[in-house]
């Protein structure tokens, strides 16, 4: 009798991925579940430490969490679930990864960007070094919660539109979708949660989390200050400009700010106004009317095809440059690599992509994540967006 397959499953201590461990033995996986632990000071978890399968505490007298991810509490509500459902459950200490990360998020807002962490840990984490750890433990498989779909390697839109995160997941490397498993794609989040409930799961009613799980107040800014190098922490005031260059007021730092952000900007001038440029150098931002925050096209860089390039010649696409935004009809097309220029991934590749419509607030520093306008579920790829263009 063949072994059943070996699956290491990216285990948060919420409802998505917990049903997904249900899933997945349901249909015959060895399941081996692994929390990804963020990491402090003084801490001694040397890559895959194992946690034994009988809880130390009784699982009727745990509080379970209810802040962000990644967190000591959420570590024991994965813990609870795997010992209740009898699979083996490591704690991975991903300190210094996530130090690259945080890293990559602070320099990203100092350098006047938007940075989206979420899609990096995915392409650098969730299946970028978990896949080392599976191949230590002889697991044939990656799975995670995601609201997404992996279909004959294809990565494709979760059946739930209202919850799909294929937007985050575009980066994986096209090889490594077929060791992809992704269980709760085709369900809706109430299917999910109705799961969870059933298998009396503790984490059935468990909030989604909602912020950036190393900044657990929300507050970006103060991340950006505590985290910044030597040297170059930001600027504490810095000057408010209207289009035409003129000084209307004072703003705390432009790394408090991103393109598009209208609440907080702390001037008036006879009409609503939007952070429609910003200056990291000259610690200033440019304020104005709506319609200045309009795109024709945009340049993306570190390219990550999910198809043939040879399949992108001016092809009509689907763009999606916001996590929380619908994909708008635009055209792509390949765009020369360039020179000498630093990312973050080592990736060289660049597109140009020009949409159909003007669109407002196009970022730099957000990911822009390119489906089929045949077959809108598809993904084929992405970039990050790196300048835009107005006329």
């Amino acid at each position: 009798m063949s072994a059943r397959p070996k699956v290491l499953l990216a285990m948060s201590g919420g409802v998505d991925s917990s049903v997904s461990a249900v899933l997945l033995r349901a249909q015959g996986y060895d399941v081996v579940g692994v929390f990804m632990r963020l990491g402090s000071p003084g801490d001694t978890l040397d890559e895959m430490t194992p946690v034994d399968d009988e809880p130390s505490c009784d699982p009727r007298r745990v509080k379970l969490g209810h802040q962000g991810c990644c967190s000591v509490s959420d570590a024991a509500d994965a813990r609870l679930v795997a010992a209740q459902l009898g699979i083996p459950f490591y704690v991975v200490n991903f300190k210094k990864d996530f130090g690259r990360i945080m890293d990559y998020f602070t320099r990203e807002y100092l350098d006047g960007r938007t940075p989206n962490p979420c899609v990096r840990c995915n392409d650098w984490l969730k299946f970028g070094k978990l896949h080392e750890y599976a191949g230590q433990i002889g697991a044939a498989f990656v799975a995670s919660g995601h609201y997404a779909r992996v279909d004959q390697s294809r990565l494709l839109r979760g059946l739930d539109h209202a919850k799909d995160q294929s937007y985050v997941l575009f980066g994986v490397p096209r090889d490594r979708l077929a060791t992809m498993l992704l269980p709760i794609g085709g369900l809706h989040k109430s299917e999910v949660r109705r799961i969870a409930e059933q298998h009396a799961l503790p984490v059935f009613n468990k909030p989604d989390s909602q912020e950036i799980c190393f900044v657990p107040d929300n507050d970006y800014a103060k991340f950006v200050e505590r985290h910044a190098p030597a040297g170059e922490a930001p600027a504490a005031t810095g000057r408010i400009l209207d289009p035409a260059g003129n000084d209307v007021g004072e703003h705390p730092g432009q790394h408090h700010f991103t393109i598009g952000q209208r609440r907080r900007v702390g001037v008036a001038l006879g009409y609503p106004v939007f952070v429609v440029g910003k200056d990291p150098q000259a610690n200033t931002i440019t304020v104005g009317p709506r319609d200045l925050l309009l795109a024709k096209g945009c340049t993306a860089g570190e390219a990550n095809w999910l198809i043939d390039e040879h399949d992108l010649v001016a092809r009509p696409v689907l763009a999606k440059f916001r996590y929380n935004s619908g994909a708008v009809p635009a055209t792509v097309t390949l765009a020369a690599p360039a020179t000498g220029a630093h990312t973050h991934s080592g990736r060289t590749g660049r597109f140009d992509v020009v949409f159909d419509e003007p669109q407002e607030a196009v970022t730099p520093g957000q990911a822009i994540v390119i489906y089929d306008r045949a077959e809108p579920d598809h993904v084929l790829g992405g970039g990050w967006i790196e300048s835009t263009r107005k006329d």
